[in-house]
């Protein structure tokens, strides 16, 4: 029997993006925004968009690799 705490990933704090409307919920990882831009809006309701922390499980980035040419 397992419990519940096992079946849970294990949680690291995490930059994010919010949106600064109360009413709008959205929000996206800081490594998942675009660096050059300076001033991100929300996805959504088009808004400001602030820095902020929130507890998330770890998200592995797999890097695409170029297909392997064959060697004739």
């Amino acid at each position: 029997m397992t419990t519940k705490d096992e079946q849970k990933p294990a949680l690291k704090p995490t930059k994010i993006l919010r949106c600064k409307n109360p009413e709008c919920k959205a929000w996206i990882r800081d490594i998942f925004t675009d660096k050059e831009q300076l001033e991100q809006t929300c996805p959504i309701c088009k808004g400001p968009m602030l820095r902020s922390m929130k507890h998330l499980p770890p998200v592995q980035n797999k890097i695409k690799r170029a297909p392997r040419k064959k060697n004739d």
